[in-house]
């Protein structure tokens, strides 16, 4: 029966065949559904999202949402995980490909490569800025950006909203990724409103660093950690692999129209909830304040707020609270989440991530 059933309905939790939704929404508004309602939707039973009522087994029980909805994303961050840290092997590797190379002389006035060249290195802010001017002319269909750090400051949006009407003015459409943090900010609000639904802007607790796609063909990152380098890349791998990387990202973030989920445990806020997800990982609080874009005055007030509500007395308590409540959500990979939980919290150094451009 499973194997049939696998074959008849090939999906997984996320993307449920018509059946099985009305079979699962029954469930979940009745509390349990009769056996033979899932006997047309066996897939059901094979994604754990009936299981059988233990006072009476002719009837099933759903699995909760919440904890399909944990059980999801836990698979997706692994896999956006697994492609940032690809990511940055990728342009390890051709950096150092492309140091084997003869380099260009200072009298020439050449940059990293050639122009046409698949990665070309630019140095400087006004030729960062140049070249971003040049790809934006040249984009007819879509932007695709990636936006580190937290509140944006005003003189950072005035000074790309240029390039943004042009855009708006040829029909392009932009999609936005920022921290969850931006949502604060009245000149992000003031820039969307303006642009109108030629742009569509959705966030996370953490983003990778800054990204910048146009139509899907080059791309600008971050190449040093103190703005001055930026990469562009031409090469149809890299970018294509770039892009896979923002949608992923941008199928887990929470569009800028709709409320922030609930925690589900009171006088906890989702950031606080993400910070003590980042708690367990074992990251120091600097750390932590750059990757959800606050300041770490902001970060640690949160901490205490966290070890008053959880009755923690001490930063290793802190870690057992944490574990033991399950805030260290679905970034907790081992049944011994508590153990390495306390371990972590008591404050195992983290590193610090560059910045974007």
């Amino acid at each position: 029966m499973a194997g049939h059933g696998a074959q008849e309905h090939p999906h997984g939790a996320d993307r449920l065949c018509e059946a099985g939704d009305r079979v699962y929404s029954r469930a979940v508004r009745r509390g349990r559904v009769p056996r033979g309602d899932a006997d047309p939707v066996p897939c059901l039973l094979e994604l754990a999202l009936l299981h059988p009522d233990p006072d009476d087994m002719d009837w099933l029980v759903p699995t909760s949402p919440q904890e399909v909805m944990t059980r999801l994303l836990r698979g997706v961050y692994d896999e956006v995980s697994a492609s940032q840290r690809r990511m940055g092997s990728a342009v390890a590797a051709f950096e150092w490909y492309a140091g084997l190379g003869p380099q260009p002389s200072q009298a020439s006035g050449a940059e990293g490569t050639a122009p046409g060249s698949a990665i070309r290195v630019l140095e400087g802010d006004a030729r960062i800025q140049s070249a971003l001017d040049e790809a934006t002319q040249a984009c007819t269909t879509e932007v695709l950006t990636v936006q580190p750090g937290g509140i944006r400051p005003e003189h950072e949006l005035t000074e790309g909203l240029h390039r943004a009407m042009a855009l708006r003015g040829r029909g392009v459409r932009m999609r936005d990724l920022y921290t969850h943090v931006a949502r604060h900010g009245q000149g992000l609000l003031n820039y969307l409103e303006l642009m109108g639904d030629s742009v569509e802007a959705r966030t996370l607790d953490e983003v990778i660093d800054r990204l910048i796609l146009f139509d899907r063909t080059v791309a600008f990152i971050p190449a040093n950690a103190d703005r001055t380098l930026a990469l562009e890349l031409r090469h149809p791998g890299l970018v294509h692999y770039l892009v896979t990387v923002f949608e992923r990202l941008w199928r887990l973030a929470i569009p800028l129209t709709a409320s922030l989920p609930d925690t589900g445990i009171e006088g906890i806020s989702h950031r606080e909830q993400s910070i003590a997800a980042l708690l367990a990982e074992g990251h120091q609080d600097a750390v932590i304040a750059e990757r959800l874009g606050i300041s770490v005055r902001t970060c640690r007030a949160h901490i205490a707020r966290l070890s008053e509500t959880l009755g923690a007395a001490s930063r290793t308590q802190l870690g057992v609270r944490i574990a033991q409540v399950g805030l260290d959500g679905p970034r907790a990979s081992s049944s011994d989440a508590a153990g390495s939980a306390v371990i972590r919290a008591a404050g195992v150094p983290g590193q610090e991530s560059p910045t974007g451009r």
